[in-house]
This record gives structure tokens, C-alpha cells and sequence, in this order.
């Protein structure tokens, strides 16, 4: 049987999806994989005449009902056929299920997955990764059009723009959870972002990536931070391992009362590449690797905090135990010479980028006994 890899592709609207399936599709059948490209079921109903801005109430019930149904049978089918191929597969969905709760009040959706006989939690696993494509709404609103999409509604106005940005957040926290969910900037340049949606496939794939340097501050928090930020709390622990050049760490993510447990093992294989392998795990099996742990190094326990400003995304820790009063301010794939923009409620306190002391691994080393 072939190795199936399931991806999906999201975002805000004009986030640059349609680009994005042509390039990986021209790149990773280049590298030999036999690439699926799954249609937006949504665009598919509305062009059939599926109304979802309807006022009556069971008609998008039903609507939606069906769009569910459709995406999971869609996906289900193309699985079923990379079953069968002698090469290794990529099935890219075009939004996944995951979308459709962005779109409703979570009553309705909470009622919705129980007719279909699934769940939320469900929902999410059946993706391998989830990469989220920033709205041009957000941070690039010079290109954001509505030209190539008849069917949206969101159009090119300051109303129509917030709109943008609302649905672009309400889909990252639909799939906040997934334990490979990737946010991609936007970018003054924007073939930087299809580098970057290219690079995080290919290392969910297991190929070889560049090392990547990622901006990091220390902060101060200085006021609310932006009302839509997500929030998480992170206990990261590192494991026990002969390879001086390989980092092994269990990850337990917690929101809302549920948690998510991923294994992750880095390894740098040159002065400019690594290789990372996630995988999540069950608690039994975390419970049980905890028993691994490197007793010379402590767990490292913070509180994330996460949002998009300007249509970058950023990541605040606020670390816990023996490294209470650390923040930590960090975003990925920033472009060399391209500002990070950094919202009024932060005070940077030091440039900490590319400073290796602050880097978790060595953040536990320099505290342990």
C-alpha cells in the first residue's frame, strides 16, 4: 500500500489557496509523489445554488449538513484510490472539515457532527497536517481582490475586510488542537509564502528542510493583548538520547480542558538542514515516555498565547516554574531585511534572535540541578 499523506490547505479569503495547490502540486510530483487535489466543497454547493447566507434556519442546517457529509465521503474516496497506487500519495483538501464550524454557532455544530456520528476531535485527525494561509485581509489588504472568486462575499470594502479577518481567525481557532497546524504569513513578496507552504509540506513528508532562523524577543506585556488570541499551556519535556546532534521531546498542549500529546524528534543532518519528525501520541503512550526523561534537563512549562497582527502570526510564552518572568516573543518565516510588526500591547525588551541561551532545549539545561 502507498504512503498517504493527508494535508489540508486553509485560510482567510484571498489567502492565496489556488497559487498555493498549483505550486505543490508542479513541486512534489517533480519529486515523484502522486498529488490529489480535493475541490472546495463549499464553492462546489454555492455554484449549485446552496444559499449559505439564507435566513431559514433548516435549509442551512441542512445545507451544511450536507457539505460535512460530501467533504468526508470526497476525502474518503481519494483515499481509498492512493490506496492502490505504487508511489508514494498526497491528498490536498481545499478546506477540510474542520472549516465548516467557522460558519455557524457551535450549538449548531455541536449538533450537526452528532447527526453525522463524529466529533470535532475526530475531525481534526484525519488530517495529517493542517497549513493555514493568512487572508491578504490581514497585513496585505493591497492584494486582496475578490476577482477570482465570484462566490465570495467578503469583498473588497473596510467592511468587507473585517469580515476577512473575522472568518481568517474563527478558521485558525476551528483548527487550534491539531498538532501539526501551521500559520503562513503574509508577505510583501509573495512567493515567500509559497516557499514557506512548500517547506512545511515537505517536512511533514520527512524531507530534509533549511534550518530556519525564527525571530525571537524578550517582552513585556504591557496591555490586553488582541481579543482573539488563542491560548494555550505547554509542558514540553525532553527525552534521554545518545545522538548529540538529535533532540527528542514529548509536547503536552492543553486548551479548554483538552489536551494533545505529539513526539517529536530533531535531528540536524548538516551545518543547514534538520530533519523533524512529529507524530502525535495517546496519553497512555505520554504517561509511559515520560519515564524517558533526561534528568539533567527540566521540563519546560509555559502559557502561549497566539494571534495575527498585521498578517503575521505570533506566539507569546509566558514560562512557568524555575523560569517565571520569561517572555518570549516568536514568529517564523520572516523574510531576511522584512520587519516584524509587533502590536502596541508589546514592549520588546532584547533582540534574543539566533541567541542559542534561549533556545528550550538549553533554557532547561541552564536550569537543571
Amino acid at each position: 500500500m502507498a504512503n498517504i499523506t493527508r494535508i489540508v490547505l486553509t485560510g482567510g479569503p484571498c489567502a492565496g489557496k489556488t497559487t498555493a495547490l498549483t505550486k505543490i502540486v508542479e513541486h512534489f510530483t517533480s519529486l515523484g509523489y502522486q498529488v490529489f487535489t480535493l475541490p472546495e466543497v463549499p464553492t462546489m454547493f454555492t455554484a449549485a445554488g446552496m444559499n449559505y447566507l439564507t435566513t431559514n434556519k433548516g435549509f442551512f442546517y441542512q445545507g451544511e449538513k450536507a457539505t460535512l457529509e460530501i467533504q468526508m465521503a470526497l476525502e474518503d474516496k481519494f483515499y481509498r484510490m492512493a490506496q492502490e497506487c505504487n508511489q508514494p500519495c498526497i491528498i490536498v483538501c481545499d478546506r477540510g472539515t474542520m472549516d465548516i464550524s467557522a460558519y455557524m454557532e457551535p450549538e449548531m455544530w455541536e449538533e450537526l457532527t452528532r447527526a453525522v456520528g463524529t466529533t470535532s476531535a475526530e475531525l481534526r485527525e484525519r488530517y495529517d497536517a493542517v497549513l493555514h494561509l493568512v487572508s491578504a485581509a490581514d497585513g496585505a489588504e493591497q492584494y486582496y481582490t475578490t476577482a477570482n472568486n465570484a462566490q465570495r462575499y467578503e469583498q473588497m470594502s473596510e467592511e468587507g475586510l473585517r469580515i476577512a479577518r473575522t472568518l481568517d481567525k474563527k478558521v485558525i481557532k476551528a483548527w487550534t488542537g491539531h498538532s501539526h497546524l501551521r500559520v503562513i504569513n503574509n508577505h510583501d513578496d509573495f512567493n515567500a509564502k509559497m516557499k514557506r507552504v512548500l517547506k512545511e509540506i515537505g517536512g511533514v513528508l520527512g524531507l530534509p528542510q533549511p534550518i530556519e532562523l525564527e525571530r525571537k524577543y524578550i517582552v513585556k506585556i504591557i496591555d490586553q493583548l488582541p481579543t482573539d488570541t488563542i491560548e494555550n499551556d505547554i509542558i514540553q519535556t525532553y527525552l534521554r538520547t545518545n545522538d548529540a546532534d538529535s533532540e527528542v521531546r514529548l509536547r503536552k498542549r492543553g486548551w479548554q480542558g483538552r489536551y494533545v500529546y505529539v513526539h517529536t524528534t530533531k535531528k540536524k543532518i548538516s551545518d543547514t538542514e534538520v530533519l523533524v519528525t512529529e507524530r502525535q501520541i495517546n496519553n497512555s503512550l505520554y504517561e509511559m515516555m515520560l519515564g524517558l526523561a533526561d534528568p539533567e534537563l527540566h521540563a519546560i512549562v509555559k502559557h502561549r498565547s497566539s494571534f495575527i497582527w498585521q498578517g503575521q502570526y505570533i506566539e507569546v510564552d509566558t514560562y512557568r516554574g524555575a523560569l517565571t518572568g520569561l517572555v518570549i516573543l516568536e514568529t517564523k518565516g520572516i523574510e531576511e531585511g522584512e520587519p516584524v510588526k509587533l502590536p502596541p500591547c508589546i514592549e520588546v525588551v532584547k533582540d534574543i534572535t539566533g541567541d542559542t541561551a534561549y533556545y528550550n532545549h538549553n533554557l532547561a539545561r541552564r536550569n537543571a540541578n
